[in-house]
């Protein structure tokens, strides 16, 4: 087995996800088997209950695990890497599984203490996540001088040495900043960064500079000098104004891969992109616009939706399409009535008046909590009863549901009891088993779960007319089943059931161009060597009604 760890110092939001992402595609594309694992130095168990807001999106595992949103990067730059939950490791985790093992004596009378107990935990879960990989790439969460990462950083120390440094590799990235006023980069933050990591005992074997402008020879030559790196160990993670799949392809051609190669001892190989680089291409590249608007309440925070953007993404590049996305926040129409959300929209910055006229399609994703949720309803009644493209994602499919019953059914008050427990008509509710569990987390169907396709629909056409689909979920309230008598009568197709339980999974509009939701998260699944059928099905439909 072959480690690479990779740190991140002087601030955050330097993208070590991607980073790690991206050398991982590289060594898959040259023909290893890799795998991630993510490190993360908070105290929750998980981000699952965290706010979107704090965190961005929680990613979920096929195995139900709830996830930091990199694991989500992992995934869309490999082929053929699956995590689960040994793939993502919090400080609570940690400190949870030595406290539970203390307590039951697991330690026989000895003093527990972060040297050797935590960090052996922590050594314990690396070594478990590489098993049957030819490398696992593990990246710190938090920035070195965090005291909340000492235990961490102090674990890979210990690690590197354990298995050899001839298979450990440390790779630090960094942020050289460019100072307008003097009109030049400088090295300082990084020299500090990695005397800050040299003081815990690490020495990084590369250095990855996140900085606006290529890095001079001089410049590289100053880093590798006071970093105590080599010289050709130093690389510019520059800022990409386009796609960030185009990462890969600019670390191949500074020679990155051979240098990690090298450091590891392994046999140098080139990395194949080009089937890579021709869905980056068809992107950049695009033979089609369209307008995809996103309608939640998670709007304000690019990283809320995460895996979502990157699926329409993915779908793009699949059809040579690129997509312009319009942001609205649903909760500035709670309360409206069409006429007069339409107004707001229409005043939305960048819609430049005549919103509707120039949208291709609407997405409405998950969600929990009822802020925003009239908004959502609001906007999958415009969608139907302007024919635009519409797909529901959980949550959006639970208000396409409603928005069904209140205004084709005529059940005026129809809701979810989850937003108005004494609603008469629950179109969506908790099970009865679901309702006696208090854990917030105990209610939740997680991971993935099958569906079984109806035929002749447009689920079933997206999906290649496949009997049975795999999908992950996350949420808590289900479609009410007495009332699918009622909605089929009306029109309402329910293309999707999950045949363990008899659950709706998806839903259609007959009569309607793309009315669809589905109760599982599509967007998790979705790469862009293989984009999500629903999302590639969604985006040729938002197409097709713009030409």
């Amino acid at each position: 087995m072959k480690y690479i760890f990779i740190t991140g110092g002087v601030c955050s939001s330097l993208g070590k996800g991607v980073c790690a992402a991206s050398i991982a595609c590289l060594l898959e594309h040259a023909g290893f088997r890799v795998t991630l694992q993510k490190l993360d130095p908070y105290l929750n168990i998980d981000p699952g209950t965290m706010s979107p807001f704090q965190h961005g999106e929680v990613y979920v595992t096929d195995d139900g695990a709830e996830t930091d949103l990199d694991l989500g990067t992992y995934e869309r730059f490999t082929q053929h890497a699956s995590f689960s939950r040994i793939n993502s490791v919090s400080t609570g985790q940690i400190y949870d599984a030595v406290i539970r093992r203390e307590r039951a004596g697991g330690y026989l009378g000895k003093t527990v203490q972060i040297i050797p107990h935590i960090t052996d935990e922590i050594k314990a879960r690396i070594k478990a996540a590489g098993k049957g990989h030819d490398i696992l790439l593990v990246e710190i969460g938090g920035t070195v001088g965090d005291i909340e990462s000492v235990p961490f950083l102090e674990a890979i120390r210990q690690f590197a040495f354990d298995v050899g440094r001839e298979n450990a590799v440390f790779i630090h990235l960094t942020l050289v900043p460019w100072l307008s006023a003097a009109g030049e980069a400088k090295t300082k933050p990084t020299q500090h960064s990695v005397k800050e990591l040299m003081q815990i005992g690490i020495v990084p074997d590369i250095l990855m500079c996140r900085t606006l402008h290529d890095l001079s020879v001089e410049m590289r030559e100053k880093l590798a000098l006071f970093c105590n790196v080599d010289r050709d160990g130093v690389f510019a993670a520059r800022n990409i104004d386009t796609t960030i799949y185009e990462i890969p392809q600019i670390y191949r051609e500074q020679g990155l891969l051979s240098k990690v190669l090298s450091k590891l001892h392994l046999e140098h190989k080139d990395a194949d992109l080009s089937e890579w680089n021709s869905r980056v291409r068809r992107w950049l590249e695009p033979e089609h616009l369209v307008t995809i608007v996103i309608a939640g309440k998670y709007t304000e925070l690019q990283d809320a939706y995460k895996s979502i953007y990157e699926a329409l993404m993915h779908a793009g590049a699949h059809h040579s399409a690129k997509i312009r996305i319009l942001r609205v926040d649903t909760e500035l129409l709670d309360g409206k009535t069409p006429s007069e959300s339409v107004i707001i929209l229409d005043g939305l910055e960048g819609a430049h008046g005549d919103f509707f006229g120039q949208v291709s399609g609407i997405l409405i994703p998950g969600g929990f909590g009822s802020r925003g949720v009239e908004g959502m309803v609001m906007m999958a009644r415009l969608a139907r009863e302007k024919a635009i493209p519409c797909f529901g994602i959980c949550l959006g499919m639970q208000v396409m549901a409603i928005d069904c019953a209140r205004h084709i059914l005529g059940l005026a008050s129809a809701n979810s009891s989850e937003f108005d427990p004494g609603t008469p008509h629950p179109v969506i509710s908790l099970l009865e088993e679901q309702k006696k569990v208090m854990d917030m987390g105990g209610t939740m169907r997680l991971g993935s779960y099958d569906a079984v396709i109806v035929s002749g629909t447009k689920m079933a056409e997206a999906y290649g007319n496949i009997a049975v689909v795999s999908e992950r979920h996350r949420h808590r309230y289900e479609f009410t089943s007495h009332y699918r008598p009622q909605f089929e009568a009306a029109g309402v197709l329910f293309s999707a059931i999950n045949p363990d339980n008899d659950l709706v999974e998806g839903i259609e509009l007959n009569g309607h161009p793309w009315y669809l939701g589905v109760q599982s998260h599509p967007e998790f699944k979705s790469r862009l060597s293989a984009p999500s059928p629903l999302f590639a099905a969604f985006v040729e439909a938002a197409i097709t009604t713009r030409l």
